[in-house]
């Protein structure tokens, strides 16, 4: 199940850790409703806004203390969001007496240093910002900025693919034991392998979605799902002819792909990562809003891809 980093911010009056963790144990909720039904689940987490902040944060204090690298910053964010995603999942498996326990576990994807991706920017991170203040922040600060999805503008930064999960080994055994797993957040620290094998970090932020992707074919996952801010997936999305889809086929997903309904900034890359794990052996994918995924899961609401 793939958590996206913006759902952990409702609003732009309700961005604090407390509003983050008050939304995540909202999220817990719904995961816990997974594990009562019987299902074995890995977490996966997005982290845009909250690397945006550190990154802000990072560039406010330059002149005090020294600067953090994109990939330490996604590691930052595997630690706070996975111990507050561990946290309230305690939290609620203690509420409804299940017998299980959640960990929070860093991890890297390797990814290749020649992606095209590091030539063209294209993962949206941080707060949404006016045209005129992308501009300002393009000419002071040396940005790229893109609109994304008609809610404003955003930095944008290199998102290459990701080619292994470097823990996996590890994330499987976890799942073996019985823990509820959070790994690859914020779609995995990004990291480069040299002739013998060393790695390095690289500066990054690979797609949650993409990531999610992955780790679900490694795992040979009965169901992919991926948690977003729509009930369904629709075509023609924000206008008059707006129209939900329920179920369909790969095929299909490709089709209105191509044809343009799924924007880059949005359900495409979601679109794209279903596709992904369909075209390697997955077998449905699931997407849908947390708090309708109990209902999704019975065939109620969603759409389901397969």
């Amino acid at each position: 199940m793939a958590v996206g980093g913006n759902s952990l911010i409702r609003d732009k009056a309700h961005q604090s850790i407390p509003d983050q963790y008050l939304a995540l144990m909202e999220t817990a909720r719904h995961i816990t409703d997974l594990v009562e039904a019987g299902w074995q689940v890995v977490v996966t987490h997005g982290n845009g806004p909250q690397v945006g902040f550190i990154l802000l944060r990072s560039e406010l204090a330059r002149s005090k203390v020294h600067p953090v690298p994109l990939d330490v910053i996604v590691a930052d964010t595997q630690g706070s969001i996975g111990y507050h995603l561990q946290q309230t999942l305690h939290n609620e498996f203690r509420r409804r007496n299940v017998h299980k326990m959640s960990v929070a576990l860093i991890t890297q994807v390797i990814v290749d240093r020649d992606d095209p991706a590091f030539q063209k920017l294209s993962k949206p991170i941080g707060p949404f910002f006016d045209e005129a203040e992308a501009r300002r922040r393009e000419s002071e600060d040396d940005w790229q900025t893109v609109e994304d999805s008609g809610r404003g503008w955003r930095r944008v930064v290199a998102s290459p693919r990701p080619k292994e999960i470097v823990e996996l080994e590890a994330i499987r055994a976890m799942l073996t034991a019985g823990y509820v797993v959070v790994a690859a957040g914020g779609g995995g620290i990004p990291v480069v392998a040299d002739e013998n094998g060393i790695f390095e970090g690289i500066a990054a932020v690979v797609d949650k979605d993409f990531a999610s992707s992955l780790l679900a074919l490694k795992l040979q996952a009965d169901l992919l799902v991926i948690a977003t801010a729509v009930e369904k997936v629709c075509l023609h999305y924000g206008t008059s002819q707006q129209s939900e889809l329920d179920q369909i086929t790969a095929e299909q997903a490709r089709t209105y792909l191509a044809e343009g309904h799924f924007k880059a900034g949005s359900m495409g890359p979601k679109i794209e990562a279903v596709l992904a794990y369909l075209d390697g052996g997955g077998k449905r994918a699931l997407i849908t809003n947390p708090e309708n995924l109990k209902r999704a899961l019975d065939g109620q609401t969603g759409t389901l891809i397969s």
